[in-house]
């Protein structure tokens, strides 16, 4: 007998579960077709930026030489390079561009972007190195200085003054010593207008507190959770460089919308199992049937058999009837 009008016609929920999924699984690869362009875009963009500042360390940084050499040339560059442009032709410069900052003489005399350059530059001479952020009492940033690890520490260097910052011994400073006003005065008292505002009693290697509304909360709860949350990850790469940031965020998007992809397949596989398989199921069962089954046997197989013959472990061709 034939199925009535009442069975053969799919109920609402079952229409409105269906139509949840398709919009779900065309918003899913869509973000995972924007992910995988998005990471391919900053790989090709970090790749292009390392070999152009790899050329212009080469030509700068002395390779042999030891972490400090290293730092006091780069500065010296800085201060007495070549002339540099003056001002952006067509576009304006970016700030967190390397191939800008270390060719515009505006961005090399303001310290957020000469810092960009020093430690971009110094990175790439294989000196480890990080930006510092100097807070003022409303937590927000008034001064941006490099920590370079030479010598068995983290120690200051100051890109926007051309400084190494030294006690009158000589001696190589952290921030925590710099916190000490009297040796603060001390390493700046020679530098022509250093502003006295500029000090190490409030500092950051990563400013969270730019994030909306839970900018202020989130530094307290990571250092509760993680204490070393700061220095266990090189930040400085990522908020200091467009191209490797672009790469990150393309990964992280690609993770996350393998994630969902593979979220949706969930619901498919237990709210709607009557779903015809989608683009990228076919062609992983046409593989499967390739590997496991001789034509003929596949032509005499449904999807759902030489899924299950799969998952059985069953190769070579037979099913268990």
């Amino acid at each position: 007998m034939g199925k009535s009008s009442t069975e053969s016609k799919p109920r609402p929920a079952a229409i409105k579960k269906h139509r949840v999924f398709l919009a779900l699984s065309f918003a899913v690869n869509s973000l995972l077709l924007a992910s995988v362009l998005l990471a391919a875009y900053g790989a090709v963009w970090e790749y292009s930026t390392r070999r152009y500042l790899k050329g212009f360390s080469d030509a700068i940084i002395p390779a042999s030489s030891s972490p400090e050499k290293k730092v006091a040339a780069i500065l010296a560059w800085m201060a007495q390079g070549p002339q540099r442009q003056a001002e952006a032709a067509d576009d304006e410069p970016e700030d967190r561009d390397p191939v800008d900052t270390l060719n515009y003489q505006e961005l090399l005399r303001v310290c957020g972007t000469a810092t960009n350059a020093f430690v971009n530059l110094a990175a790439s001479g294989g000196i480890e190195t990080r930006r510092l952020l100097l807070l003022g009492p409303d937590w927000n940033a008034k001064h941006v200085v490099a920590e370079v690890h030479m010598g068995g520490g983290w120690f200051i260097v100051d890109p926007s003054f051309h400084a190494i910052l030294r006690d009158n011994r000589g001696r190589l400073l952290t921030r925590v010593q710099l916190a000490d006003p009297g040796i603060l005065r001390e390493a700046t008292q020679y530098i022509p207008d250093y502003d006295p505002g500029y000090n190490y009693q409030r500092t950051t290697n990563v400013r969270l507190a730019r994030i909306p509304l839970m900018g202020r909360f989130l530094p307290k709860i990571l250092n509760s959770v993680l204490p070393d949350w700061e220095e266990s990850i090189n930040w400085t790469v990522i908020v200091e460089r467009q191209s490797y940031a672009v790469l990150v965020t393309g990964i992280a998007l690609l993770i996350l919308g393998l994630f969902l992809r593979r979220a949706v397949e969930w619901y498919a596989e237990t709210y709607l199992p009557n779903v015809p398989p989608g683009p990228w199921d076919q062609l992983r069962l046409g593989g499967l049937a390739l590997l496991a089954a001789s034509p003929a046997e596949y032509q005499s197989k449904s999807p759902n058999q030489i899924e299950a013959q799969q998952e059985s472990g069953n190769v070579d061709g037979s099913i268990n009837e």
